[in-house]
């Protein structure tokens, strides 16, 4: 089943109880509302569907893992409730990948900036190749990593979240990523990471459904509150992308020019 998306699409392959999950972008596979809405929707379908027992997201081509926010949606932002809607766009995914009952593994090939750090970040098992070097790039647009925050820190811890949230612009290698903790497994090249997914899903697909459903409420314990709180984060989000600074940033970037 394949979602086409204008310039995108977020497509799912099924095959002996593993659900292939897979989105792409011209952009870098950067994330329109579209893409995440169809992604929110498609995890939390997946999750109820019983004949899937694990759950592999992935992106397409070989480059970049995915650029975070679409910055062209970023730059038609025109009021408040327009950057709310666009940033619970990431919340709904995340949320969606916390409540699924079936683990989640990412396949993390390449660069991850921004909101694609969170989405390895929230997955329940992020298996990467070399290159797949991260960063939270948000405090340099002016807006500040609000949504994917709390996953990040949950997967990282509070020091390592606040290094890449702060150097907003420093990338952190793949190596350093898989050090805190964010990746599970980092591989040479993408033939033993997919060695790896391969044997990992297919291990997870014979497991019980039950007994998974349970690991992962205690994985994801004390985060019942973050339907709440990943909302009041994207508010905060949408209010700062309104700023002079962040127009400027996007204007800056969209049209070539030099900045900070």
């Amino acid at each position: 089943m394949i979602q086409e998306i204008k310039e995108g699409y977020v497509k799912i392959e099924r095959e002996h109880g593993i659900s292939t999950i897979e989105f792409y972008h011209p952009q870098s596979n950067a994330l329109p509302g579209k893409i995440l809405e169809t992604l929110a929707h498609d995890i939390h379908s997946e999750g109820l569907d019983t004949n899937i027992k694990v759950i592999v997201l992935r992106s397409a081509g070989e480059k970049t893992f995915c650029a975070g926010a679409s910055f062209d949606e970023l730059a038609a932002i025109n009021t408040q409730e327009e950057g709310i809607r666009f940033f619970s766009g990431f919340a709904a995914v995340i949320n969606a990948m916390r409540k699924c009952p079936k683990l989640i593994i990412a396949r993390i090939h390449g660069k991850c900036v921004g909101g694609g750090v969170g989405l390895a970040a929230a997955a329940d098992y992020a298996i990467a190749a070399e290159g797949a070097d991260i960063k939270l790039s948000e405090l340099s647009v002016g807006i500040g990593p609000f949504v994917v925050g709390p996953a990040v820190e949950r997967k990282m811890g509070t020091s390592a979240f606040s290094q890449i949230a702060i150097d907003a612009t420093m990338w952190r290698p793949a190596d350093w990523a898989r050090r805190k903790g964010l990746y599970a497994e980092l591989h040479g090249d993408v033939s033993g990471m997919d060695d790896s997914i391969a044997r990992l899903s297919s291990s997870l697909s014979h497991y019980s459904t039950e007994a998974i459903k349970e690991l992962k409420k205690i994985l994801w314990r004390g985060t019942e509150h973050w339907d709440d709180l990943l909302k009041e984060r994207a508010a905060i989000s949408g209010k700062l992308i309104l700023s002079e600074y962040a127009k400027e940033f996007i204007r800056k970037f969209k049209n070539k020019e030099k900045v900070a």
